[in-house]
């Protein structure tokens, strides 16, 4: 049988984590509370309406329905305004050649992200056309770390659950890989994200030859 690739957007094949630390970080200012780089690594991989909600808990702030909804389109406005300059070159090192070897082996690609401005990133950074299957926030009911995301992109796939290996910088997006029956490639150290197979440094540091896809 087949086998493909999913991979994750931010901190795997670009890193737009900053753009959403310093968006966060300014609204959670306005709640009175000091975001953290730490705290924003808590973030990684988590839905937006979930990062609002963990940004809440931290400033002991509540909103009615109707706020909460504003700030998060508030926050991702701010989001789009900090990034709408990306471009080709501000892919991490080591996509470009991954992306070369994918598509010499014919490899089924797949992209499940928690942003739902996944779209516009891969446009900005021109990469969009090498995706068989595109899975955003805005596709599936349940983030990460909830498989939904991948289970539904290895769906449009074609191929089984079994037969992906998820590349990913997140511990959410680790533990969602394995909840879907899935291998994780971990973008990062074992201590950030265990459970994952194999760690690197970047997708360049893939051997293709390991792994039977």
């Amino acid at each position: 049988m087949k086998s493909a690739i999913i991979l994750d957007l931010d901190g795997v094949i670009c890193d737009t984590a900053h753009f959403h630390f310093l968006a966060w970080h300014r609204l959670a200012a306005e709640y009175g509370y000091e975001l953290t780089h730490a705290d924003n690594e808590q973030l990684k991989g988590v839905s937006r309406a979930d990062s609002l909600t963990f940004i809440l808990g931290l400033a002991n702030k509540t909103l009615s329905p109707e706020q909460f909804q504003e700030d998060l389109h508030r926050k991702n406005e701010w989001y789009l305004e900090l990034v709408k300059d990306m471009g080709p070159l501000e892919v991490l090192p080591g996509v470009p050649s991954f992306f070369a070897e994918v598509a010499a082996r014919k490899i089924p690609l797949a992209l499940g992200s928690a942003s739902k401005n996944a779209n516009m990133v891969l446009t900005r950074v021109g990469l969009i056309h090498a995706f068989n299957a595109i899975v955003d926030a805005s596709q599936v009911t349940h983030g990460k770390p909830h498989p939904e995301t991948f289970l539904k992109a290895a769906d449009l796939l074609g191929i089984a659950p079994e037969k992906c290996l998820v590349f990913e910088d997140s511990a959410a997006g680790v533990q969602a890989a394995i909840a879907g029956g899935m291998n994780a490639i971990g973008i990062g150290t074992p201590e950030d994200l265990p459970g994952a197979i194999v760690h690197l440094r970047n997708l360049g540091e893939f051997d293709f030859s390991k792994y039977p896809l």
